[in-house]
């Protein structure tokens, strides 16, 4: 592979991934229906966020894998410590943010999104291959090396929410936040965390589906937190929180954090708060 290129940003658009397609290590980070479906980027390798690279062993889905697990899985998909990655997923900017923040976690840096996802792709009349995404190739010697507090646990949530320096933001719909829609994942408990804000994730999207410019993105942010700086996300099972973690990036925050459980943990059945309306 030629040397890989520096990103411009943690969120790169269609023309500069078609620029830099042979420098980069590109994946389909899709979930639910749209995983392992025809239709990829050109050599796009699968992230498996419902298979390999969650902990199945928790009892919140997508959980974070051990450091151990993460790397082994990374090696198996031929990704090397100097590699440069770029992560789509065919639901636009869903949970290819997800895999984004879990590289993040585990200290790398070098990896984008891509603005917009698969469908931003194929409207920029750019090849698309009828096929899966896969992966046969040599292993890669990536490195596994974790930063604490970038996926955090329901302890430290409670801890922000009684933090008047930070700002818990949910990024599920404002029906499922105020508990007026069912959960989609059965036993769990409707509504939210005393003194969560909502902030959808669409919110932080147009109508063509990419992200925002960075100036209405801090502004959606400052119009629930105001001047904290200090914002932890969280949503149904700790993907798209993460989009609400690549917008905030996007917008200039450095202290941010994601609940890896997210409701999937916090709406169990459990003396755990949960209030209900807007």
């Amino acid at each position: 592979m030629p040397p890989a290129p520096q990103l411009p940003a943690p969120l790169v658009a269609p023309d500069w991934l078609a620029r830099h397609h042979a420098q980069v290590v590109v994946f389909d980070a899709s979930v639910g229906a749209h995983r392992g479906a025809a239709g990829r980027i050109a050599g796009a390798r699968p992230f498996d966020l419902d298979g390999v690279l969650s902990d199945h062993t928790a009892p919140a889905p997508h959980t974070m894998p051990t450091a151990e697990a993460f790397e082994e899985a990374l090696r198996g998909l031929g990704v090397h410590d100097g590699d440069t990655v770029v992560v789509y997923d065919a639901a636009g900017v869903y949970s290819s943010a997800r895999a984004w923040w879990m590289l993040r976690a585990m200290g790398f840096d070098r990896a984008a999104v891509l603005d917009g996802g698969l469908p931003a792709w194929a409207a920029a009349g750019l090849p698309v291959e009828d096929r899966p995404a896969a992966y046969d190739g040599p292993r890669g010697s990536f490195t596994a090396r974790p930063r604490p507090g970038l996926l955090v646990d329901a302890d430290a949530v409670a801890a922000a929410l009684a933090d008047p320096a930070a700002a818990v933001l949910d990024a599920r719909t404002r029906e499922r936040f105020a508990g007026t829609a069912p959960e989609p994942r059965p036993g769990l408990r409707g509504g939210h965390m005393p003194g969560a804000l909502n902030l959808p994730f669409g919110a932080l999207q147009g109508p063509d589906g990419l992200m925002r410019p960075a100036g209405e993105l801090r502004a959606a942010f400052e119009a629930l937190a105001g001047e904290r700086e200090r914002l932890y996300f969280s949503c149904g099972s700790g993907v798209t929180a993460c989009v609400l973690a690549l917008g905030a990036t996007l917008a200039g925050y450095g202290e941010t954090a994601v609940y890896d459980g997210s409701w999937s943990e916090w709406g169990m059945p459990s003396e755990r708060p949960v209030v209900t309306g807007g």
